[in-house]
């Protein structure tokens, strides 16, 4: 009998376990799964799924919930717990009946893993075929759970049909089976519900957890031990598990064929075990039922950024690899994987993937990386990556697959995903040269699209200037061995560093001007952005002119200085930078009294008094076909925070610097641009300061100047 208490036990087990580690747990898909008998069928590659699915299952459902486990964990204390959570010996001689029976009386679901043991290497495909790799050798997935279904929806059906034909028979089908109440069996269903399992990220590292279960488990074999080395690091290092239930598989229509219905109507006694004329029928029907969970449980699968590098690594026919060609492919993957809504995406794949392709702050590709060094997949020859393709081949220990070969297991994953194999094979093949060619083109094209789409969303007649102003440009050079990002400054766009810009085009370099986020449209959507989304809008136009150039050069004006002295610090690749009138200080009285108002804004925000806000100050632009003519407060605090981010770290800029500030600047302090030339870290430094008495120097009388001074230093890095 099914102990209640054990249930609560796994609770705060599950609890306590959660709250010691930084695991989440994430379901998709609780809504697919129906009122009546259902079979859970799971993949199973850890020995957690025994543990918690039947608890987490029945605390979605409230419905107790049974599960096969092997025989062999049903030693001393462990095997107890099993017990009275209602797990069930694969050997216990009862069991396909025990199954039956509960499922027709609705008492308790089942969890039944269609893999039989674990998977370790999670290795389920072998020429197109589902074929599980197990330490005894290889074997197709086992048809019992779709067995059991057609055995429990075949009695169903049967007592359905025979209750007014042959009482008798009902009679005896019901103590059989210990049924008390007829008509909630033969008004249910049967259901088999596919559910899969994703860890992400799988590190492997010594824990507590096996250390714990040693002193708790009787007589524990060594490789459970080796398991809890996995799985508990699994879950005391932050792993995410996504659980995802899908569509239901309803029974009943998988019997409607004439041997099988035959069956079902058959006045005479039919026992359990005996064997009936539609038992080839039945095996048939299984074989497809098998197919068609296997194939839904593992299409369910949440693919996740170890996943993509793991089958691009595994698919690029070089064994030389640049890892930013690596990075760029497994970007592009991320850009088209999103229109195929049969593949499901782990949360760190739902939004912008630029971060690959410039400082990788998630360090999505670095954790993947000290994995694959770590195992041999990978190692590195001066600047390339040099790859052992023999590791996704060789034979290895099953029950160690995991800590010795995680790589594999990755790419292994997501193997049944035919639709994401064939775009992780498409780019593999594609040349280095045309990947990079796809890249920019991408990008280039989601930044019009972004600038078109907020045009149209803030636009305000006679305010907002023509889109010509804000439209982000490429300049196109003589050479691609060097390009530069460049960036406007705050309530400005992009035109005000075209002049700039198409100087140094006609110095042979490739320059790519991004529109920052919230400029060139209205105030109100300045006053929306934060300077995370300026830093995006710098690093998308960084990985456009680093995917067509060779070396690049980060340069900008007012806050875009600041933004480009941030992507120097946070991109090693940047080759150098330089920094016009960067704004430490502000010499404006809105600036130094911008913290106190947004503080007072918010505060009305929370109170409901959205009249006494102060949310714009009148800007008096140098450049009124350019700027904007209010200023809003949060923007100015946001240029703040930019700033305050960026001060420690300015030390830590070791290439090529030049400052350049105007004397007379009546915005930005030039103590300031002079106090962050002090503080930057880089050997190779300059700081220039011109006697003008504005702003704006890269615009208007003398701007020739500051254009020929900005030239000269990036000309040393051609």
């Amino acid at each position: 009998m099914l102990n209640q208490f054990a249930y609560r036990t796994t609770g705060l087990a599950i609890k306590t376990i959660t709250n010691l580690s930084k695991a989440q747990i994430s379901y998709h898909g609780e809504n697919n799964i129906p009122p009546g008998s259902n079979i859970f069928v799971l993949n199973h590659f850890t020995r957690l799924e025994t543990f918690l699915m039947p608890y987490l299952i029945f605390r979605i459902t409230k419905i107790p919930v049974w599960s096969l486990a092997s025989f062999e964990l049903f030693k001393g204390t462990f095997g107890t717990y099993l017990e009275k959570v209602g797990a069930v010996s694969t050997k216990n001689a009862d069991r396909d009946r025990l199954i039956v029976k509960t499922l027709l009386t609705g008492e308790a679901n089942w969890i039944i893993f269609p893999e039989g043991r674990m998977v370790k290497n999670k290795k389920i495909i072998e020429k197109g075929r589902f074929m599980i790799s197990a330490a005894g050798g290889k074997h197709p997935p086992h048809t019992g759970a779709a067995t059991l279904a057609l055995r429990t929806e075949f009695y169903r059906q049967r007592l359905r049909r025979l209750r007014a034909e042959s009482a008798e028979e009902v009679q005896r089908l019901a103590e059989q089976f210990q049924i008390k109440d007829m008509e909630p069996v033969i008004n249910g269903d049967t259901h088999i519900i596919p559910v899969n399992l994703t860890y992400y990220p799988i590190r492997v590292r010594e824990n507590i957890l096996s250390n714990l279960a040693v002193r708790l488990v009787e007589d524990l074999p060594e490789r459970f031990i080796e398991e809890l080395m996995t799985e508990g690091s699994m879950l005391l290092s932050g792993v995410d598990i996504d659980i995802r239930f899908g569509e239901p598989i309803e029974i009943f229509e998988c019997l409607q064929c004439s041997p099988i219905d035959m069956d079902i109507s058959a006045k005479r006694r039919i026992n359990f075990d005996d064997a009936i004329p539609s038992r080839t029928r039945m095996r048939i029907e299984a074989l497809r039922l098998m197919e068609r969970y296997m194939a839904a449980i593992y299409n369910l699968t949440t693919v996740n950024h170890d996943h993509l590098f793991a089958s691009m690594l595994r698919a690029m026919r070089s064994k030389k690899i640049d890892d930013q060609d690596l990075r760029r492919r497994v970007f592009l993957a991320c850009t088209q994987i999103p229109h195929k809504t049969d593949i499901h995406l782990h949360r760190s794949l739902d939004g912008d993937q630029v971060h690959l392709l410039t400082d990788d702050r998630y360090h999505k590709f670095q954790d993947f990386l000290a994995v694959a060094l770590d195992t041999g997949i990978l190692s590195r020859q001066g600047k390339l990556l040099v790859k052992d393709s023999s590791k996704f081949s060789s034979a290895y220990d099953f029950h160690r697959a995991r800590i010795d070969n995680p790589v594999d297991v990755m790419a292994n994953a997501v193997e049944p995903l035919t639709m994401l194999q064939r775009i992780v094979n498409r780019l593999a093949a594609q040349p280095r040269f045309w990947i990079r060619r796809k890249v920019a083109r991408y990008l280039i094209a989601e930044a019009v699209a972004e600038f078109k789409k907020d045009y149209a969303t803030f636009k305000i007649a006679g305010e907002t200037k023509p889109m010509s102003v804000g439209m982000p440009f490429l300049v196109k050079g003589r050479s691609k061995k060097l390009g530069i990002i460049l960036s406007h400054g705050y309530m400005a766009a992009p035109l005000e560093v075209r002049e700039l810009a198409e100087y140094l085009g006609r110095q042979g370099f490739w320059v790519y001007v991004p529109r920052l986020k919230g400029h060139g449209t209205s105030p109100e959507d300045l006053a929306m952005r934060s300077y995370l989304d300026w830093r995006h809008s710098v690093d998308r136009g960084y990985a456009i002119i680093s995917n067509i150039c060779e070396r690049v050069v980060a340069g900008g004006f007012s806050t875009g200085a600041g933004l480009a002295l941030d992507l120097a610090d946070r991109v090693d690749a940047v080759a150098g930078v330089f920094a016009v009138a960067a704004p430490m200080r502000l010499k404006d009285f809105s600036a130094r009294f911008a913290p106190a108002v947004d503080m007072w804004n918010r505060l009305m925000q929370r109170a409901r008094q959205l009249g006494a806000k102060k949310e714009f100050v009148e800007n008096k632009p140098e450049n009124i076909h350019i700027n904007y003519a209010r200023n809003p407060i949060a923007g100015v605090v946001e240029i703040d925070r930019l700033m305050d981010d960026l001060e420690p770290r300015l030390a830590h800029i070791t290439v090529p610097t030049l400052v350049v500030q105007s004397s007379g600047d009546p915005v930005v302090e030039p103590k300031g641009s002079r106090q962050i030339f002090d503080l930057i870290g880089s050997s190779e430094k300059e700081y220039l300061l011109f006697n003008f008495e504005r702003h704006g120097i890269l615009l208007g009388e003398g701007a020739q100047k500051v254009h020929e001074t900005i030239g000269q230093f990036i000309k040393r890095f051609k």
